[in-house]
C-alpha cells in the first residue's frame, strides 16, 4: 500500500483529523514496541553486528548504504554476510539467498540486491539467522533493517533519515510514519546518516549531536547512463518514494513521456507488465525502472509478459556516497575491534 499523504504533510498550524482519530492506536503501537524492547533479552551473535536502520516506515536509502559499507569492508578483507527479514517474501528462514534460483516472491527484492555483493541470509528470527551466517563463515554481519528488533545485540547501529522528508508529521504508526519515538531511537544509535538534500531532518540531526552522536551526510548518486540522455522513456517504480527515481532520471536527462508509481515492494502482474510494454510501444519509448523493481521480475516464466518486461527494461544503478567516510570507517573499526575482544 502507498503511505497516507497525511504521514508526510501537516499544514502549518493545523492538526489533520485522521492523525487525531488514529492517536489511540499509535499510542498502543508505541507502547507495545517499548515493552518488547524493554523485556526482550538480546542475544549476541558469534560475530560483530552492524545494523542499518531507520525510525520511519518507507524508503530512506538503507539498502544502498548497507551495500556501500559492505563493499568497502569486503575490500578490506572482511568476511561480510548480510542479514535481513526479506520483506515481501514468504521465506521465514534462516535461508541463504541464491540469486540464481530464488525469486522475490520467496525472499523479497532487497535480499536479491544484497546477495549480488555478499552472502545474504533471510530470517524472520534474527538470532537464528545470525547463527546460520556465523556457521557458514561470517566474520561480520550487516543487518539491513532490524533496528527495532531487540532480539539480536547490535555492536554498531546507524540510523538513516531522508533529508527531504525527515520524520514526516512526527507521529507513530498508524497516525504517522514513525516506528518509535525519536529520542528512544537515538538512545540506541551510534551514528546518523542524512541522505539527500533538504532540511526536514535538521531537528533530528541537532538532537543527535546534542547526545554526542555523530551525524554524516550522504547522497544517492546514479551511475553514469549516457544511453538515457535525451531518450524518451516510460518510467515505473514500486519503491518508497518513486518521485525520487523520476527526479534521478531527469538529472540523467532522460525524457519521461509517461510514468507509473506503485507501493514499495510491488509485485507486477501479467496485466500490468503487458500494459507497460504496450504503452512503451505506443509512445515509441524505452522502458526504465530501478534495479529493485527489476529483480521482482526475475524468475518470470519465459514467454510471459513479465519475462518480456524483464528483458526489455533498462535500469539505473544507484549508489550511496557518504561524506567524511573516513571518520565513519574509524568509528566502525573501533566498534568491530571491541566486539571481537568481547567474543574472543
Amino acid at each position: 500500500m502507498h503511505e497516507p499523504r497525511f504521514w508526510r504533510h501537516a499544514p502549518a498550524g493545523t492538526l489533520p483529523i485522521l492523525p487525531r482519530l488514529l492517536a489511540p492506536a499509535a499510542y498502543v503501537y508505541g507502547l507495545a514496541g517499548r515493552m518488547r524492547r524493554q523485556f526482550t533479552r538480546a542475544e549476541r551473535a558469534g560475530a560483530p553486528v552492524i545494523c542499518i536502520g531507520n525510525i520511519s516506515a518507507g524508503g530512506t536509502g538503507k539498502t544502498p548504504v548497507a551495500l556501500a559499507l559492505a563493499t568497502h569492508l569486503i575490500a578490506k578483507g572482511e568476511a561480510v554476510h548480510f542479514l535481513t527479514r526479506g520483506y515481501g517474501g514468504r521465506e521465514k528462514g534462516p535461508h541463504r539467498v541464491d540469486p540464481l534460483t530464488d525469486g522475490a516472491a520467496r525472499v523479497g527484492d532487497e535480499p536479491l540486491l544484497l546477495a549480488a555483493v555478499a552472502p545474504t541470509w533471510v530470517s524472520a528470527d534474527r538470532v537464528q539467522g545470525a547463527a546460520a551466517a556465523v556457521k557458514a563463515g561470517a566474520k561480520l554481519i550487516i543487518m539491513d533493517d532490524g533496528f527495532q528488533n531487540p532480539a539480536l545485540e547490535k555492536d554498531f547501529s546507524i540510523l538513516i533519515v531522508d533529508a527531504a522528508t525527515g520524520l514526516g508529521n512526527g507521529r507513530l504508526i498508524p497516525a504517522g510514519p514513525l516506528r518509535e519515538r525519536m529520542d528512544d531511537a537515538l538512545a540506541r544509535a551510534n551514528a546518523v546518516i542524512k541522505i539527500g538534500r533538504g532540511h526536514a531532518a535538521d531537528g533530528l540531526a541537532a538532537r543527535a549531536r546534542a547526545h554526542a552522536i555523530p551525524v554524516f551526510k550522504a547522497i544517492l548518486r546514479p551511475a553514469p547512463a549516457p544511453e538515457l540522455d535525451g531518450l524518451p522513456v516510460v518510467a515505473f517504480a514500486g519503491i518508497g518514494r518513486p518521485e525520487k527515481f523520476f527526479a534521478t532520471l531527469r538529472e540523467l536527462h532522460a525524457e519521461i513521456v509517461a510514468s507509473e508509481s506503485h507501493a514499495d515492494h510491488h509485485m507486477y502482474s501479467e496485466r500490468e507488465a503487458a500494459a507497460l510494454l504496450q504503452r512503451a510501444r505506443d509512445l515509441k519509448a524505452a522502458l526504465v525502472t530501478t534495479e529493485k523493481d527489476r529483480v521482482r521480475l526475475l524468475g518470470a516464466p519465459e514467454g510471459s509478459a513479465r519475462a518480456q518486461l524483464r528483458d526489455a527494461v533498462k535500469t539505473v544503478t544507484i549508489g550511496a556516497l557518504i561524506d567524511d567516510f573516513q571518520s565513519l570507517e574509524a568509528l566502525l573499526a573501533e566498534q568491530i575491534r571491541i566486539a571481537r575482544r568481547r567474543t574472543a
